[in-house]
Formats: C-alpha cells, structure tokens, sequence
C-alpha cells in the first residue's frame, strides 16, 4: 500500500478560492476583513510565518497590518494597543505572534483580545465554547486538520481516532472538534505507555508532540489515516514530522507530509476565521 498525499498547499488553494468569493460579497456591502498582527521581538520563524499571512492576505483580498515593537517593550504598550485594536471597526481579526520575550505574560495578553477577533482561538472564552459544542473561532491547526480530513472525504463519525498531544493549541481542540463529529477520541501523550497498543487501533491519528520518529509505521493500523502536525529541525537543517514518513506511508491510506502538509492550513484557517469574524460583524451590525 502506498498512501495518499494530502498536501496542504493544494487544499488551502481549495479554500482561497471559497474565501475569496465569501470576501467579494462583504466587499459588496462595504467591508473589507481586516487582520492585525502584533510582533515583538525579531524572532526569525515569527517573521517568516508573518510574511507568508501578509502574502496570503495580499492574495485573496484581506487587509493586512502587523504593529512591531522592540523585544524590551512592556506590556502595558502590548495591553493598549489591543485595547486601540479591539474597538477598530475596520479590524475583525487580531493575533499575538507566539513566543512572546519571557517578561511578557502570554496568557494574560491572549486574554485581552477581544473573543469576537481572536482568530487564533486561543482566548479562554473561544477555547470553553468549542468545550460546550458551539465552536465561535477555532484554533487554526486543528482546525485545518479537520478540513483536511473534510476535504479528502475521510468518515469521522463512528471511526475510532487518536490524538498524541494534550497541548491547548493543538491536541485538546482537535479531540473536541473529532469528539464533535462523532469520533471516539483517545488522547495520549510523548509519555503515555505502551504508545503502540493506542495507535494501532486508530483509524484517524494525528500527531502534535514535536518529537521526530515518534511514530513509524509498526505502530499504525493498516489503512489508518496519519496526520502529522509536528515540524521539527534535525541537525542537519532537515524539516520533519512527528511520523516516520517513510514507514508509514506503506502501512497509512492518507497521510500528510511534512514539510508541506498541516502547516501550509494554519494561514488559510487563519484568514478564514478572520472572514468568519467580518461577516459576523456585518451580521451583527445589521441587526
């Protein structure tokens, strides 16, 4: 067997083109999405994955901005340029590049944007709603995962799935969003014993830990759909996955390579939650 290649490039393409129809008709009644970035600090894969949104943006009609301050910025210059965001009617989305200089609370900053702009999903108040089944903005990772698995058409109902990675960001939103969709979700972590007796039943897998060969293809189950959201630098400079590639794609149906994979979804769910965000002000403003 030799699985499928979901590539993200070729599925976030899919919903550009979605988006940049949603976007014409908000342009239509007057509105352009707006997305503000704060970046503090110069840190290089922060400026990289900020060109790449910038470029997006650019691309399918989304106003872009990012607000840059010096590593040694305080916080109160962080708070008040959310609180000046938050009331910007032409900004439907806000986001706190991570990881902020260490003086700096990160939870405390991600807390002060408002739930309606939280494009990141990361604000408690977006986090508890996906908890209750009524998701209002989704963190992007997960998110993009499941539109991956839509996109392929993978069943999800009934079909048993496992999530490696318990974190905020990634593991514990994909559980509730496969647990949403009718899966029967087992979440385990870098620690759980025995990993293998897990995966192997697993007919959707997904693995955000940040540790490479984690998984190879002796522990999935034949057929399985594997997707892998870890990147990770060797020595070497080489980018690779939390999974085996190599193994597992002669065991998986689908898998996702890496690089080239769930990390090319976060900007399109990035921009599509800010979208999502424009047109429920619209909404709202209309009332």
């Amino acid at each position: 067997m030799t699985a499928i290649l979901l590539e993200g490039a070729v599925i976030a393409q899919h919903v550009y083109a979605q988006l940049k129809e949603r976007i014409r008709r908000l342009r239509a009644d007057g509105v352009q999405p707006g997305l503000a970035a704060i970046l503090v600090g110069e840190n290089s894969a922060s400026r990289i994955y900020l060109k790449n949104k910038a470029q997006a943006c650019n691309d399918i009609g989304v106003h872009s901005e990012v607000l840059r301050f010096p590593a040694d910025c305080s916080e109160d210059t962080v708070f008040t340029t959310l609180e000046e965001l938050n009331a910007n009617p032409r900004i439907h989305g806000i986001l706190v590049q991570l990881p902020l200089p260490k003086h700096l609370n990160s939870d405390r900053i991600l807390q002060a944007i408002a739930p309606a702009k939280d494009v990141d999903g990361f604000n408690w108040v977006n986090l508890g709603a996906m908890v209750a089944g009524h998701t209002l903005l989704a963190p992007c990772t997960p998110l993009g995962v499941m539109t991956m698995l839509d996109y392929a058409k993978v069943p999800i109902e009934g079909r048993s799935a496992v999530v490696i990675g318990r974190s905020a960001i990634v593991g514990k939103p994909l559980a509730l969003m496969l647990i949403a969709r009718g899966a029967t979700v087992t979440v385990c972590s870098s620690k759980t014993p025995d990993l293998k007796q897990y995966t192997s039943m697993a007919e959707i897998l997904a693995v955000a830990v940040g540790r490479p060969g984690l998984v190879d293809g002796t522990m999935i189950k034949p057929g399985a759909v594997v997707i892998d959201v870890g990147i990770n630098r060797l020595p070497g400079g080489k980018l690779v996955g939390d999974v085996d590639f190599e193994s597992a794609s002669r065991v998986a149906s689908c898998i996702t390579p890496v690089p080239g994979g769930v990390g090319r979804m976060t900007v399109a769910m990035l921009l599509e939650n800010t979208v999502t965000a424009a047109e429920r002000s619209v909404a709202a403003s209309s009332k």
